[in-house]
């Protein structure tokens, strides 16, 4: 176990609410700590205006949303969810991520989603791992923000090589034909959720992939974005 129930992941206080996973002062202390421009997320002067990166080539999605860089304490339990079987901490990161999204919201009138999408794992990773991380993000979100959620809206088709190893070109290569979509998607708002977004290669080629099946706007959220 990481912590007892009750306690906090991060500081072990106690919790006013058990289910949060993590208290009010660490949550306050991990909000708005990422200063990154509203559409790729990363580094930027202002967080309303899109950044000279973006107005020279914009990527396929419309605004990203994340909690911090990749940097501790919110990378330990990232890991922790992923490779040590820690599934228990997918609530409490999910409330960041709500709390981000709710922030958003208000600050840049981000439209409401219709539905989210979780990022999917190929079958044989799935399987080791016993879990999609992305999946388990997902599942409370959607109950709390009132949108529909399709765990397997969109199938992973084939094994693809892990992307920050590959040049920007072996990455586009790499994940080419990698999704089907299995549902409509014709003029809904939709979210792309993951846990980590770090070269940005796969949620660009999902945005892609909803845009031009008729979406209407896509949003991509996470828990970290780095490069």
């Amino acid at each position: 176990m990481l912590t007892a129930p009750g306690l906090c992941w991060l500081c072990r206080m106690p919790l006013a609410l058990s289910g949060w996973g993590i208290c009010s002062v660490c949550t306050r202390a991990q909000s708005g700590r990422l200063c990154g421009c509203p559409q790729c997320g990363l580094p930027a002067v202002s967080q309303t205006v899109s950044c000279g990166r973006c107005l020279r080539k914009s990527p396929p999605w419309h605004a990203l949303v994340a909690v911090d860089d990749y940097v501790p304490p919110l990378s330990r339990l990232i890991h922790r969810l992923k490779f040590s079987h820690q599934s228990s901490l997918a609530p409490p990161l999910a409330r960041l991520m709500l709390l981000a999204v709710l922030q958003a919201r208000r600050t840049r009138a981000l439209p409401r989603v219709d539905l989210i999408f979780s990022v999917p794992l190929y079958h044989r990773r799935h399987w080791r791992r016993g879990y999609n991380q992305s999946d388990l993000l997902c599942r409370p979100l959607a109950r709390w923000l009132g949108c529909r959620y399709e765990a397997a809206a969109i199938a992973r088709l084939r094994a693809t090589a892990i992307q920050h190893q590959l040049t920007a070109r072996q990455r586009k290569r790499n994940l080419k034909n990698a999704f089907r979509l299995e549902l409509p998607v014709n003029g809904l708002h939709i979210a792309i959720v993951d846990d980590v977004v770090t070269t940005g290669s796969t949620v660009a080629e999902l945005s892609r992939l909803l845009l031009q099946s008729g979406a209407a706007s896509v949003q991509v959220w996470c828990l970290c974005r780095t490069l």
